[in-house]
């Protein structure tokens, strides 16, 4: 382990007794959100601490079979046992290591939100809009086996099934974390169900994925530049659907961008939903607008979620994911809800990339 590791996980066991003591201030306690974001850093930085102590443990304990090896030539079956708790605490120092590197890795603090995920049918016609309530049901069904709670907030079906657009709230610990890696371009290749040749057609779906944000930092709307529409709720049927306006539409009128709820037999609470899509909205347009101005230049490109990041092959029973080159040959287990394998693969390569920018920024601040 090298000395910059060393120096920020003892940061880190300064900043535990601190939190520790904010933790135990009445003030504290009473301000709800505060002590919740402060309880969550304490238990990430007790976990490092609690690493680092096992580390340190390990080290000492390589230390003490070393010397013993050094003077147990003549007990070779000391030696033998020497070696062996020396070889066990080489491996354990390392996959510590590893361990607390990653862990040292900045978290960002959206990873913990709730999300909301828009599903839009894309080039295709209707099979795009079937796909889109195909990749609708993969998330569902993914997000029950997490043990997430979901609701459609606001839908568009489609005439011969599927959606145009669909918008979900997740709500669940590290809902938005998990999910943020499924913004992008979905790819759909098989035989349509409408299609008499048996051709295999190309379409798409776009999926974006927002951090539902704070109520307390959420963006600030000038109600001046939103035009609040009501209009009736489309549905299945039943005794509520389509006789009163309880539906909500949201225009944000500088940008023109809209956001809409019609779950709730409430107008207030279809109301309070969509002015919360809208601002996650606004937020994740801010977002990307100022890194498209950071890298244009630099002509990284734009990371707009129209880009394509994966393929379904239905003909080959495969699923390709482009960014990280991983193909599975599981596709009727990824359709029904088994992302687990995707999901992982995607965020090792994440924490593979800000380790390695954390090991370059080391090791130019070390020159």
């Amino acid at each position: 382990m090298n000395d910059s590791v060393r120096h920020q996980i003892e940061r880190l066991a300064m900043r535990r007794a601190e939190l520790d003591a904010a933790l135990a201030d009445p003030a504290v306690v009473a301000d709800h959100a505060r002590w919740r974001r402060l309880r969550r850093e304490q238990a990430e930085v007790a976990d490092v601490v609690a690493r680092y102590r096992a580390y340190r443990q390990r080290e000492r304990d390589l230390a003490g079979a070393r010397e013993l090896l050094a003077t147990s030539a003549a007990d070779a079956e000391l030696a033998a046992l020497a070696r062996d708790e020396v070889a066990a605490a080489e491996a354990d120092l390392a996959r510590l290591d590893a361990e607390l590197q990653a862990a040292l890795i900045p978290k960002d603090p959206d990873d913990a939100r709730n999300a909301f995920v828009e599903i839009r049918a894309g080039t295709g016609g209707d099979e795009s809009a079937l796909f889109a309530g195909d990749l609708a049901r993969m998330y569902l069904r993914w997000c029950e086996r997490q043990g997430w709670r979901t609701e459609v907030l606001s839908e568009s079906p489609s005439e011969l099934g599927g959606y145009k657009e669909l918008v979900l709230r997740v709500e669940g610990d590290g809902a938005y974390g998990k999910l943020r890696f499924e913004s992008g371009g979905h790819r759909v290749q098989r035989v349509p169900a409408t299609e008499s040749q048996g051709r295999i057609h190309t379409s798409a779906c776009t999926v974006a994925v927002l951090p539902e944000p704070d109520e307390a930092e959420g963006v600030r709307l000038d109600p001046a530049d939103l035009r609040i529409d009501t209009f009736r709720a489309s549905g299945a049927g039943g005794q509520h659907v389509n006789k009163t306006d309880s539906a909500i539409r949201i225009t944000h009128l500088p940008t023109g961008i809209v956001a809409e709820c019609q779950d709730d037999r409430s107008q207030h609470r279809n109301k309070a939903k969509a002015m919360a899509v809208l601002a996650a909205r606004l937020r994740e347009r801010a977002e990307r607008e100022a890194k498209e101005a950071a890298t244009r230049r630099s002509l990284v490109g734009s990371g707009d979620r129209s880009d394509r990041i994966r393929t379904y092959n239905f003909p080959q029973g495969r699923v390709t994911d482009h960014r990280i080159n991983l193909t599975l040959h599981k596709l009727g287990a990824v359709m029904d809800g088994d992302l687990d394998d995707l999901v992982a693969a995607l965020q090792a390569a994440r924490a593979a990339e800000q380790l390695a920018a954390l090991e370059s920024g080391a090791a130019a601040a070390a020159a």
